[in-house]
């Protein structure tokens, strides 16, 4: 008895300890194919050893929280050039007017002498946590993560070939495989339940109640919305980076701007998902003029005017625009104003409504207690007969 006792316990120290590895490989991977590191991150090369062991993974702050990178932090950025570009593990060694100098621990040579432009803060991701200088690694955790994401990607792969369609793929059909798979786990929680229940030992059974909690499955429904919605809104958005040449001449190339000239491009919008969505295009470096948002209904498209200005001196320079993309489940100006206080404020605020719209009906529908049905049904013990 002392034993089944102990058991429970550690059978639930085991199942958190199960939970919690199991949300930190989702995180990972989830933030390393959209592009934003959440909460984790992980290194594949040694660029940044001793520091960083390829294969280790590290606490990622995103940039939005963590704020302008300073001399000597560790950043995650979308590199144009170094590693064939990408997302990139280095050290900031110096900042400028123009934007970082970055520097991989176990290099040389500085990234912008390997014809990496100067790193802009759209470019930057997440800034790795640090404890006393040192940021906080997690030993081989990428190595366990890199295996997860070719099995990922290779099962959209597989899907795709035998649905006949590209629709399962990229990050938009990992969304849409994370909202069929949470829908299966829903599906077979509420089977093993009843299963567990019908397992009961009973002789005769002439009247009995199947008990399930209604509050566990509004709940299951509403997290299952919030990630899906969250990581949807997380993929359309993101960082256009654009390089332009400063030059001492005029030229029919469009990347070409004369020294001190500002010129304008048009930047593309796009809504392929089913909801009307709500766009906010701003500049996300220096020498960007942009201010456009609009709502966009499912296969629409707009144009946005960004005027790029060419520095005083010669030479190739980035340039970055933000597209911060929301369902239109709230009023554009409501959505312009709380992407205005944070772009995390918005979408906190659009996956609430979002949630409650769906999940609100079913809460009123079934409650928020235990739903009963009775069933009717005998059976015979073996060897035995019923009297």
């Amino acid at each position: 008895m002392g034993t089944g006792q102990q058991g429970g316990p550690m059978r639930v120290v085991t199942l958190v300890a199960i939970g919690v590895a199991a949300l930190a490989l989702l995180a990972i991977v989830a933030g390393h194919v959209l592009g934003i590191p959440i909460a984790l991150s992980y290194v594949e090369t040694g660029s940044m050893e001793p520091t960083i062991e390829t294969g280790d993974g590290f606490v990622a702050v995103p940039s939005a929280v963590a704020g302008p990178a300073e001399e000597g932090d560790v950043i995650v950025f979308d590199a144009q050039e170094i590693e064939g570009g990408g997302l990139t593990t280095h050290r900031v060694v110096e900042v400028t007017e123009q934007g970082y100098v970055t520097q991989g621990d176990a290099n040389p040579f500085t990234d912008q002498d390997s014809g990496e432009p100067v790193v802009t803060d759209g470019q930057v991701a997440a800034t790795a946590h640090q404890v006393n200088g040192e940021p906080v690694t997690i030993p081989h955790l990428g190595t366990a993560v890199m295996g997860v994401e070719n099995g990922l990607e290779s099962s959209q792969r597989w899907l795709a070939s035998t649905l006949g369609t590209t629709a399962v793929l990229g990050t938009q059909g990992l969304s849409s495989l994370l909202l069929a798979f949470g829908l299966v786990v829903l599906g077979v929680s509420l089977a093993l339940e009843r299963w567990s229940g019908a397992t009961r030992e009973r002789n005769r059974e002439r009247s009995r109640e199947d008990v399930y909690d209604a509050r566990t499955l509004v709940l299951g429904l509403a997290a299952l919305l919030i990630v899906v919605s969250l990581a949807t809104m997380v993929a359309m958005s993101g960082t256009t980076e654009t390089g332009i040449v400063s030059a001492e001449f005029d030229s029919d190339r469009p990347d070409v701007i004369p020294m001190g000239e500002t010129e304008s491009h048009e930047y593309e919008l796009y809504n392929g998902g089913v909801l009307p969505t709500v766009t906010i295009v701003e500049p996300a470096s220096e020498g960007v003029a942009v201010d456009e948002r609009t709502t966009l209904g499912y296969g629409e498209n707009a144009t946005a005017a960004v005027a790029y200005t060419a520095p005083p001196e010669t030479g190739y320079y980035l340039r970055s625009v933000s597209e911060r993309t929301y369902f239109a489940v709230l009023p554009e100006p409501i959505i312009a104003t709380l992407h205005a206080i944070h772009p995390w404020a918005a979408m906190a605020s659009v996956t609430a409504v979002l949630t409650g719209i769906i999940v609100a009906p079913l809460a009123l529908l079934i409650g928020t207690g235990t739903i009963r049905t009775r069933s009717r049904a005998r059976s015979r013990s073996p060897g035995g007969l019923n009297d």
